[in-house]
């Protein structure tokens, strides 16, 4: 989440001085509690430069960054998230308060981090504002056989020399700083496959960055996650260096979920690997299901809304003539392009985001979703939107009291049903007695049906069936177990409030009629 976005629009409802705030944050933890959400993970808080699109005439200087992506101080808290006209002390002074407030509520508080490069811009264009005017070969990564330019592994122009003893020591003093004073809970590295290359770019096997990082005694009680790819082609996922601790952003978790539920041909098998927890990935050494971090939308790219919607970028608003934003989404837009008023791609769309979340829920791993999902955000097609400091990045609270009925309560009764049983949440990986695969047609490279049970003797058999078919399936239902019924939870293709029902219905017997791009989850009572 955006902590600026989540309260900056008028619908928050908020004092003008303390929307898009710290202190906005704090005011809306009700919303975080009600939907059941036990961290944060806060795009950048670093002091960084919200107007580096304005250094000069371009055609992206209509805008302002919005995502934070621009680091001007390691050590700082924005100080224009602070209330009432900002400042530094009174940043610091409120970012505590959020922090110990969140903490309070029983939310951990997670800061998305870059160290892959910083503010001071290219070789074309550069902004000296620290770093390059102190010792460049020091800090940068540089070509040296090209009159030391600046390499660029980060999309932004210069890269950071990680590896390098100096910067490493300002790193590690910068997270332990965040630790102590601030007591945050831990850290997303932005392209963290920046931190494991060495001074000319080349990747380390045992990058001593990471392992610092893995080691330090300040930062042992801290979650560590990557993101383990870079801007030039440093692809880390399930290969990350990781010492046990480091989890991951698993972006092929991303990749296989969107195609099958998409009903993409031959993807079934790779969707029971991510739903189970990713063992093809994680199951080394100590690595646990939880390092694999699961998502099926992130701050950058479609949100929940478009990736339904749109099956082509919008970025028109960007200024890069569509140049920008990535143009492989593994979208559908259910039958129109953007928005329509026909019922049948409407109802369509709201079965394929009832399935994503339900396929997200029920997965081994570590789930997490973006802010704004949980009501239907829309960025109408732009899947880059980190310049707009609009409606287009910020949380529609009228929105989510106009859809509480519906969409919003799915979402959180889905999540409550996740946290209230351990069957979805195992410290190792699934053996076989703690799932059966109700599939003899593996290697049927058309089907898109995939049923199976996860047991639980104490809580109940879970069932879950995903139908991602364009047509009904009749689908024969296993016995339950001895002196137990089946009672459905949810189906997507029900309207609210019967698409959950967390008591669960009775009657479920002999085979279930299931509707196209569907999902359902039985419990055994």
């Amino acid at each position: 989440m955006n902590v600026r976005a989540y309260t900056a629009d008028e619908s928050s409802g908020l004092d003008p001085d303390i929307r898009g705030s710290y202190l906005g944050v704090i005011q809306k933890i009700p919303h975080l509690r009600e939907l059941g959400i036990n961290a944060v993970e806060l795009l950048p808080v670093f002091e960084f430069d919200e107007f580096e699109f304005q250094r000069r005439p371009n055609p992206r200087d209509h805008m302002i960054n919005t995502w934070g992506y621009s680091t001007i101080n390691f050590f700082a808290p924005m100080s224009r998230y602070a209330s009432a006209g900002g400042g530094p002390l009174k940043a610091s002074q409120e970012f505590k308060q959020m922090v110990k407030a969140l903490h309070g509520a029983g939310i951990e508080v997670i800061l998305d981090v870059v160290y892959n490069h910083t503010n001071e811009a290219d070789d074309a264009n550069p902004y000296t504002t620290s770093f390059r005017g102190v010792d460049n070969k020091v800090y940068y990564m540089l070509d040296v056989n090209n009159n030391g330019q600046l390499l660029n592994y980060t999309g932004c122009g210069n890269t950071l020399n990680c590896n390098h003893p100096v910067v490493m020591e300002l790193i590690l003093d910068s997270l332990r700083h965040w630790v102590t004073e601030y007591h945050v809970d831990g850290f997303r590295f932005d392209l963290a496959s920046v931190l494991c290359r060495g001074a000319d770019g080349t990747p380390l096997d045992a990058p001593p960055l990471i392992r610092a990082i893995a080691k330090d005694a300040i930062l042992s009680r801290c979650k560590i996650i990557s993101e383990p790819w870079d801007c030039g082609g440093l692809y880390l996922v399930g290969r990350f260096p990781n010492w046990d601790r480091w989890a991951e952003w698993n972006g092929k978790y991303r990749d296989d979920l969107r195609r099958f539920i998409k009903g993409d041909s031959g993807m079934k098998g790779s969707f029971a690997t991510r739903v189970s927890g990713s063992a093809d990935l994680y199951k080394v050494n100590k690595r646990k299901p939880y390092h694999s971090v699961n998502f099926i939308i992130a701050h950058d790219g479609f949100t929940l809304y478009d990736l339904v919607s749109y099956n082509f970028k919008h970025n028109d608003a960007n200024g890069e003539g569509g140049n920008d934003g990535n143009n492989d989404n593994l979208s559908w837009n259910c039958g129109h392009e953007g928005e329509t008023d026909d019922s049948t791609v409407k109802a369509i769309r709201s079965r394929q985001m009832k399935n994503f979340h339900l396929a997200l829920m029920i997965s081994q791993g570590t789930p997490m979703m973006l802010m704004g999902d949980e009501y239907g955000h829309t960025r109408h097609g732009n899947n880059n939107s980190y310049g707009h400091d609009t409606a287009l990045n910020h949380f529609q609270w009228g929105l989510l009291k106009a859809r509480n009925n519906n969409r919003f309560r799915f979402f959180k009764e889905v999540i409550k049903f996740r946290q209230a049983h351990r069957v979805f949440g195992h410290d190792t990986f699934l053996e076989k007695h703690d799932v059966t695969w109700h599939e003899d047609n593996w290697y049927n490279y058309e089907s898109k049906f995939l049923a199976f049970t996860f047991h639980d003797n104490s809580e109940g058999d879970i069932y879950l069936a995903f139908n991602a078919h364009d047509y009904f399936i009749k689908v024969p239902m296993p016995a339950p177990p001895v002196k137990r019924k089946w009672f459905r939870v949810v189906d997507t293709n029900l309207e609210s409030p019967n698409d959950i029902v967390p008591d669960g219905v009775p009657g479920i017997a002999g085979t279930y009629n299931m509707a196209p791009f569907s999902s359902i989850l039985l419990q055994a009572k």
